[in-house]
């Protein structure tokens, strides 16, 4: 198992901005962003409002820092998987850096969640985002031939975008449907695992073609 990067940085390192934006991002995760005040996210990360407002200015600045820290923790995870072997293998693994990511860092899976499930009002760009990575990375992989040309490159970055995104969104239903329907004495080992697969063709083998 790779080790996963941080793009956190950490301990002394931290700058107050970084500070205030991992804080920000650990109590979106947790509450939400509605929920969560500039005050709280200042007194959490140790600074003062003033700090706060000056290195960001507006909410809408800070969630647009927390983010692209979120894209970030997928760009560096992608980055581990060295471009070798068959397209399904550089697919694969790609996909289980990206899994090893998100179950090293809940936080990441609690924001994403909250994010796409239950939007706020005004909005925010992480789904854009992602979907412009895997759009980068598709378009990498074809000009290098490690990707389909025939298949629309449209339809390779919304599999890839299923693939590592899918399970995150679906897995929550499956638990409450588990809930509902599991036997007297069934275990969390019975629970059934959401497994997203690419769709293949004999003109489109790999995960992100």
């Amino acid at each position: 198992m790779r080790t996963p990067v941080d793009p956190r940085a950490s301990g002394e390192d931290l700058t107050a901005k970084a500070r205030i934006r991992n804080t920000a991002m650990d109590l979106y995760a947790e509450y939400g962003e509605d929920r969560t005040s500039m005050r709280a996210i200042a007194a959490a990360a140790g600074v003062t409002v003033g700090l706060l407002v000056h290195h960001f200015g507006t909410k809408d600045r800070l969630r647009d820092a927390v983010e692209q820290l979120v894209v970030d923790y997928f760009a560096q995870a992608i980055a581990q998987v060295p471009v070798t072997g068959t397209p399904a293998e550089i697919g694969a693994a790609r996909d289980a850096a990206v899994q090893e990511m998100l179950a090293a860092n809940p936080a990441v899976v609690n924001y994403l969640r909250r994010t796409v499930l239950d939007p706020i009002p005004s909005g925010g760009r992480l789904l854009e985002r992602l979907t412009e990575l895997a759009r980068k990375e598709v378009t990498q992989l074809r000009a290098t031939g490690f990707a389909s040309t025939t298949r629309p490159e449209s339809s390779q970055v919304i599999d890839v975008m299923v693939r590592q995104l899918g399970h995150l969104f679906l897995q929550p239903m499956i638990d409450a449907v588990w809930r509902q329907l599991a036997e007297p004495g069934a275990t969390d080992a019975d629970k059934p695992i959401l497994e997203v697969r690419a769709r293949r063709s004999p003109q489109a083998t790999g995960a992100a073609t």
